[in-house]
């Protein structure tokens, strides 16, 4: 891992690949979003067997990454997580992946899921993908202005196509052409 410093707060920050091991904090900061917030559409909190399931399944282009804080008093700790997926089953579709990023909430707004996005692009990029979507709940805006920040364009929004705490939601759809990230 390349640890990084973030100044602003005298911590480092170290990004590697996730093990089975990091299962549970991986699970901890989900659980959360599932429960409180509309940036997952999941419903139901993941146990530990399926979070353990969802890591066996990352290898490759399509591995789970994580943020540890190596200056937490207990030593390193997972502070978020991000991860590859394919974009859609179809094989015109394999140049295409989808990020997720996820920052425990106490450590939002600190610059860790610019690391792990960055990441996750470069990652991307590295294997060969073309394109790389987002797909945020429309109201999240840290998020949405987070990708923006890593070269993703709104390229639309989907109307209504998720309930969740009783209400309707619209899905912001965000794209970044590997190609043009490194253009200033």
């Amino acid at each position: 891992p390349r640890p990084r410093r973030l100044p602003s707060l005298a911590v480092t920050i170290a990004l590697r690949a996730a093990r089975l091991a990091d299962a549970e904090a991986i699970r901890t900061i989900y659980n959360h979003e599932v429960l409180a917030t509309t940036a997952t559409f999941d419903l139901v909190p993941r146990s530990l067997e399926d979070q353990q399931h969802w890591l066996e399944a990352r290898s490759g282009a399509f591995t789970a990454i994580v943020a540890d804080d190596l200056d937490a008093p207990d030593g390193p700790e997972v502070v978020g997580f991000g991860a590859l997926s394919p974009y859609k089953e179809r094989a015109a579709y394999r140049t295409s992946v989808e990020d997720s990023v996820y920052v425990r909430r106490d450590r939002g707004g600190q610059g860790i899921g610019r690391l792990l996005l960055d990441e996750l692009l470069d990652i991307a990029e590295g294997s060969g993908f073309h394109a790389v979507f987002a797909r945020i709940e429309s109201s999240g805006q840290a998020s949405r202005a987070l990708h923006a920040r890593c070269g993703f364009e709104l390229v639309g929004i989907e109307r209504q196509v998720g309930r969740k705490f009783n209400r309707w939601l619209d899905v912001a759809l965000m794209q970044c052409l590997l190609e043009e990230r490194h253009r200033a």
